[in-house]
């Protein structure tokens, strides 16, 4: 019985290396690997995932994001009411982002992998654009625009691997 157990250890242990192995390789292959090792270590589903199932993730973690930041615009119109037009802006370029590209991308990814790409690649964009309706140094969303403009390039490496 201990024996079994010691067994069933080793493979566990080894199969978790395995899924670590993949992470890294994957992350490896973006333009920010701390960005998407920390990410993806950060889900456990991301243990026993492929590559596709890595993208998926990230895409969740796009979806997570653009919530959070449409938050944030919610917060910033009581507290900057004099940002109102582009707020107004960027709430619907987020819209945008959580509704569209996301959904888009998660649809692509079980049929055609380049289309999931554009969608990843519309995000940034939208992200980019909304921080370019402020005037320089009055975005309240610049973090949280940086991290989504960042998010979009590591995910969009990883689904290019699946083209």
């Amino acid at each position: 019985m201990i024996k079994t157990m010691m067994m069933m250890m080793v493979m566990m242990a080894m199969m978790g290396i395995a899924m670590g192995n993949i992470i890294d390789k994957t992350c490896k292959q973006t333009p920010d690997y701390t960005l998407c090792v920390s990410l993806l270590r950060s889900d456990p589903r991301s243990s026993s995932a492929d590559t596709a199932g890595l993208a998926l993730i990230l895409i969740d973690k796009i979806k997570a994001l653009g919530t959070e930041t449409l938050g944030q615009i919610n917060v910033a119109y009581k507290t900057k009411p004099m940002l109102k037009q582009p707020l107004d802006e960027c709430n619907q370029r987020y819209k945008i982002i959580v509704d569209v590209d996301v959904h888009t991308a998660i649809i692509a990814l079980k049929g055609d992998p380049k289309f999931a790409e554009d969608a990843i690649v519309d995000a940034g964009v939208e992200a980019s654009v909304c921080e370019s309706g402020f005037a320089k140094g009055q975005s309240p969303l610049t973090g949280l625009i940086q991290k989504m403009e960042k998010m979009c390039d590591v995910t969009r490496a990883i689904v290019r691997m699946l083209l």
